[in-house]
């Protein structure tokens, strides 16, 4: 499948409770789709997937299929630092109606090798008929997924791409200059959306468009159409706002700022996330007041012309 743009990589709202807030979620879908994202990826890291019940797991990438109602792409969030339970999890996923694929992370805690995780990632694709998408985050994973054994693992059919986000341009390049074309190469970080994309990237998993989508999906278009004026232009406006959100450990801000927006209820995370302290929770409310995202917004086309 030829996957490129920009798909965010969804918040999970919840309530004061701690329970997961479907009708938040349900609009936030609807908001990001009607806003131009490319695709939605559910139960990732910013999703604090690794805090998830299986049941709400699974509910909640239900309640993301039915809110897209096949609009956009779904790639659900599917990682186990034991193949074992990866593979059962992605078994699991493949009898779900509607979903597109699974993304899938580096193991961790083990820190395993480059074999173990050709293995690892192998095993899980052999599982399944649907199309993965690798997510190389050694931050997060202790592990990182070297270039040469993305190349191998692309062997298999059913991987397509790869969220890279290792933080290194180098690694992102040499990734691009190794890899088939039709093999989806997605900056993980908004702020290296454009480097990659400029060394012939696809597109971008992003943070950022869970605030903005809008805004993000026209930085990313207008720099896969070769328009990097106004690729640069977006990414400086709200060059703040993308840094602004890992002030302190993501989700938190980016649920912080949502939450400022009225698009979810409360800005709650699960330990042993907490929310932003409120030195950072008053920054967070000026840049966004700056920007203009805690009043009414205008349309999306006519918020977009003055780029």
């Amino acid at each position: 499948m030829n996957l490129m743009g920009c798909g965010t990589a969804l918040v999970t709202p919840f309530r004061r409770d701690g329970s997961v807030d479907e009708p938040a979620l349900h609009a936030l879908v609807n908001w990001q789709i009607e806003e131009g994202i490319s695709f939605l990826v559910p139960c990732g890291t910013t999703g604090e997937a690794a805090t998830l019940t299986e049941q709400e797991w699974l509910r909640t990438i239900e309640v993301v299929i039915g809110a897209a109602d096949g609009r956009v792409p779904i790639f659900a969030g599917c990682t186990s630092n034991a193949t074992r339970e990866a593979v059962a999890k992605a078994e699991r996923l493949a009898q779900m109606p509607g979903l597109t694929g699974i993304l899938t992370a580096n193991p961790y805690y083990n820190r395993p090798g480059q074999e173990g995780q050709y293995q690892h990632f192998r095993a899980i694709a052999q599982a399944v008929g649907l199309p993965v998408l690798l997510y190389n985050i050694p931050s997060r994973t202790g592990a990182n997924l070297e270039p040469a054994t993305v190349l191998r693992l692309s062997e298999e059919k059913n991987i397509i791409g790869i969220k890279e986000s290792s933080g290194s341009i180098a690694q992102i390049t040499e990734l691009i200059n190794l890899l088939p074309r039709a093999f989806s190469v997605f900056a993980g970080d908004d702020g290296m959306a454009l480097p990659a994309i400029a060394v012939g990237g696809c597109g971008l998993v992003s943070v950022a468009s869970n605030e903005i989508p809008g805004q993000m999906a026209a930085m990313v278009g207008a720099a896969l159409e070769n328009d990097w004026a106004t690729a640069r232009r977006i990414n400086r406006h709200y060059g703040r706002l993308l840094a602004a959100n890992f002030m302190e450990p993501s989700p938190a801000p980016v649920k912080a700022v949502l939450s400022l927006m009225g698009k979810i209820g409360d800005d709650a995370v699960r330990l042993p996330m907490v929310k932003v302290s409120p030195t950072t929770q008053r920054k967070l409310e000026r840049i966004a007041g700056e920007l203009g995202l805690l009043v009414e917004a205008p349309p999306s086309g006519a918020d977009l012309r003055m780029f």
